[in-house]
């Protein structure tokens, strides 16, 4: 099981929009792409000294590495470019790629 790990810092002037946004556009589309079986999304609940907004962490799960990287080349950089068009600098995110033991 191969676990796509995505951690989001949210301004929050519009977490709100972007939360609802995420549950009803942007998770439904990455799942539509067939590569995960699951997803779980996370409230990040201990802040670093500096940090401001809302944190998020948002997992998704394949079967096969081959899954993860077709997901990788021929859709993440489209549904990457939406979120990005759409709030910009305001959703900071960082990628980690886990390996289920």
């Amino acid at each position: 099981m191969i676990v796509y790990n995505v951690t989001l810092n949210v301004d929050e002037d519009i977490h709100n929009e972007w939360l609802l946004w995420m549950k009803l556009t942007h998770l439904p589309e990455v799942m539509a792409t067939g590569k995960f079986k699951e997803y779980h999304i996370f409230k990040v609940l201990n802040k670093q000294v500096d940090e401001t907004g809302s944190t998020y962490a948002i997992q998704y799960f394949a079967e096969t590495m081959q899954d993860y990287d077709d997901y990788a080349v021929n859709h993440a950089p489209t549904l990457q470019h939406k979120t990005k068009e759409k709030f910009g600098e305001k959703v900071y995110a960082f990628r980690t790629l886990l390996e289920k033991i």
